[in-house]
């Protein structure tokens, strides 16, 4: 049986993937690639409530709740918006609804991907971890 590893040593392998390349171009060119091995979102869940709201692009995001902790699936019809809901899925995807509650997330900071995005983009971001968040916060209500 794997031990699951917590959210802030999945953020920690992110950074040090990060670390590994010195421009910003070949860290877009990570973040492509990991949108790219984003496993397809089926047609079925490519619907209206499913989008993220506040975000540019459009990303459809699911949450799946079983055995006390929530799986995430997403697509997104931008390869960077799709790289960025991938790390966020890497983080969060396979925790408990607290764990996702209390998660900091501050390997964005520490990578500096805020400053390279455009504001839109971030903002984008940003609604991802709150559409993560609310869906950790509903099925907290559900379960206790």
């Amino acid at each position: 049986m794997s031990v699951s590893k917590t959210i802030e040593e999945v953020e920690q392998e992110i950074v040090e993937d990060f670390s590994l390349f010195d421009t910003w171009e070949e860290k877009y060119e990570y973040i492509i690639d990991m949108g790219k091995k984003l496993q397809p979102l089926d047609d079925v869940h490519k619907k209206e409530e499913n989008i993220i709201k506040g975000c540019q692009s459009t990303v459809w995001l699911v949450a799946d709740y079983r055995d006390g902790k929530i799986h995430f699936s997403a697509d997104s019809d931008a390869v960077i918006v799709k790289g960025l809901i991938s790390m966020l899925i890497r983080v969060l995807s396979g925790h408990t609804p607290a764990e996702i509650l209390d998660a900091k997330i501050e390997f964005i900071n520490t990578i500096g991907m805020m400053q390279h995005l455009a504001q839109t983009r971030s903002n984008g971001l940003l609604s991802m971890i709150k559409q993560m968040k609310n869906y950790a916060l509903a099925y907290q209500a559900v379960s206790s």
